[in-house]
């Protein structure tokens, strides 16, 4: 539905950490033109816990502007509480995203029959197709199998973002009829051998083609071909493990020529340290020539 390599974008800010739409607007361009179906805007990658409602409103429209027709848009609308998520959903969906990317919420620390009631509100106030987003390293909880299989009977539930390293678990989610999307980059190869449909990635800023590279040998039949760039993206893999994210991505687009600003508090731009192992990163995957 939403493509097969899709990037979380990161926010451009100007020197006064004001929102850079005109560089968003580049970056979108540059991020589609090399290996993106579509993009994920105001998610975590993109700082959204500091966006303004404003902001994101004016971040999802310039995309589809920019988009329409070319790739697809899934708007961040996710929050910790569910009125506001139903809010900034019905807000997208009004912009003309394709589709929303719903956290679980965050910092509550909801049952897991909460999380469905979560789900089946923001479902009830959209016709938006609606990307789950599991992620317990940041909010606490893991969505259990059990759940995902409820959320999967709600009509407009068409995939899950899984960033959860347990294959036993991720396995069980194509068999509920949804779409399963690797949401940590190295996971995206172990997850197409499940029945994956690809990524929803950081490291695309940077290797892009390389990653299209691979979903598409990998849907060719290649699978040799395509472990082979999976380990050749290694570097990538550990360039997101610098600092994290989206600091140490930022360093890394801001390497390649792509001036994308610094970062909003509560995170901070990377260290001399830190760019220079990006940097280490970025020359072993052959995306910049070392000096």
């Amino acid at each position: 539905m939403f493509g097969e390599v899709l990037t979380a974008i990161v926010t451009p800010f100007d020197k006064n950490r004001r929102v850079d739409l005109d560089r968003f607007r580049e970056l979108a361009e540059f991020l589609v033109d090399n290996g993106s179906d579509g993009l994920v805007v105001c998610g975590t990658t993109g700082e959204a816990p500091t966006l303004s409602d404003d902001e994101k409103f004016a971040l999802w429209e310039t995309a589809v502007d920019l988009l329409r027709g070319r790739a697809t848009v899934i708007a961040g609308t996710g929050t910790y509480d569910t009125a506001h998520s139903i809010h900034l959903s019905q807000k997208a969906a009004e912009i003309g995203v394709d589709g929303l990317l719903v956290v679980t919420p965050y910092y509550s620390k909801p049952p897991q029959r909460a999380i469905v009631e979560h789900f089946k509100a923001i479902a009830a106030a959209t016709d938006r197709p609606i990307v789950v987003y599991n992620i317990p390293s940041r909010v606490v909880i893991n969505i259990e199998p059990e759940t995902i299989e409820q959320l999967a009977d709600i009509p407009t539930v068409r995939a899950v973002k899984q960033a959860y390293d347990d294959l036993d678990e991720a396995a069980q989610i194509p068999g509920f009829g949804l779409d399963l999307y690797a949401g940590d980059d190295n996971l995206i190869h172990p997850f197409l051998e499940l029945g994956g449909v690809g990524g929803i990635c950081v490291h695309t800023h940077v290797v892009g083609p390389q990653v299209k590279e691979m979903v598409r040998a990998f849907r060719s039949g290649d699978r040799a071909r395509a472990k082979e760039i999976d380990e050749q993206l290694a570097p990538a893999y550990e360039l997101l493990k610098v600092v994290g994210n989206p600091i140490a991505i930022k360093a890394a687009l801001k390497l390649s020529g792509h001036d994308v600003g610094g970062l909003r508090l509560p995170l901070v731009e990377a260290t001399e340290e830190e760019t220079e192992r990006v940097r280490s990163c970025l020359e072993r995957l052959g995306v910049l020539v070392a000096a």
